[in-house]
């Protein structure tokens, strides 16, 4: 049979437990603090009205009022009743807007990493936070707006089969016509 080796433990020195304990918080402090760091960007998101029903996701198109800021209150942009793709805007516009319900008004705070990051965009500098104020009308899913398109296209193409149909009946140019 064969032994196991042991290892003797040595007695711990008084004051050496609470040296432990001190060093133990310093490295979960250490730890936090890095993990806090470490944490992406937010969108801030403050209702000033209510809306109702549910949320667009990022495959829906929005129809919304707006106006961005800069920090020091300049309007950099200004739109009423504009419709938006949610995977075509900046990150944080598309957060932010899967926050909202159709009939909300809302004021959101978009960090420079959620917005343009390090690279100027027109009026918008580069590295800066934007403002806006934003007013979700309605939202629609990317099949709904193309089912909408083929039943227009539909109707379309009746209005001018219909048309086409009249015109070829209209008299002085049918064949046999009296003249």
């Amino acid at each position: 049979m064969t032994e196991i080796t042991r290892v003797p433990l040595q007695p711990v020195k008084k004051g050496s437990l609470s040296k432990i304990w001190v060093g133990a918080l310093a490295l979960a402090l250490a730890g936090s603090g890095i993990a806090y760091a470490a944490m992406p960007a937010q969108v801030s998101v403050k209702t000033l009205t209510a809306g109702s029903g549910p949320s667009p996701t990022v495959d829906d198109m929005v129809l919304i009022n707006y106006k961005g800021t800069l920090p020091d209150g300049k309007v950099f942009d200004q739109a009423k009743q504009v419709p938006m793709e949610l995977g075509g805007v900046i990150p944080g516009f598309a957060t932010a807007l899967e926050k909202m319900q159709r009939g909300g008004k809302y004021t959101v705070k978009i960090p420079s990493e959620l917005a343009y990051g390090d690279h100027a965009q027109g009026p918008i500098p580069a590295n800066t936070d934007l403002t806006f104020e934003i007013e979700l009308l309605d939202f629609r899913s990317k099949a709904e707006i193309e089912q909408q398109q083929r039943m227009m296209q539909q109707m379309m193409q009746m209005q001018q089969q219909q048309q086409g149909a009249a015109g070829a009946g209209a008299p002085g140019g049918a064949p046999g016509a009296a003249q």
